[in-house]
């Protein structure tokens, strides 16, 4: 049941998160991002938030310390647009799965040519 109630605020975090990155956040350093996933903790206290970047890795990181300086911000956001008792502790990661199926397109993109 605890689950279930952390999948819906996950979904709809991914949702919020979405809108208020590409429409909130005038940070510079923030580049092109993609909101791919999020996992909340049972407890509803902790949510990985899970982001793809444009960019090269320079981009990537100036997005990341973007992010985390917005932190406060963007929790406030989603605090005010999902009721919940307390707003979960963001963190910020890249989603390592889509680089490593980009890679794995390129290298077979290479192969056959």
């Amino acid at each position: 049941m605890n689950n279930l109630r952390a999948n819906r605020v996950a979904e709809q975090m991914k949702k919020e998160l979405g809108d208020i990155l590409s429409r909130k956040i005038k940070d510079p350093r923030v580049g092109f991002v993609t909101v791919t996933d999020v996992e909340v903790t049972g407890d509803l206290q902790q949510a990985k938030v899970f982001i793809s970047v444009l960019g090269n890795e320079e981009e990537k990181k100036d997005t990341l310390v973007g992010l985390a300086k917005a932190k406060g911000f963007i929790r406030s956001e989603i605090g005010h647009r999902i009721r919940l008792r307390k707003t979960p502790e963001i963190t910020f990661e890249f989603d390592e799965a889509l680089e490593y199926g980009n890679r794995i397109e390129t290298l077979l993109r290479d192969l056959n040519k």
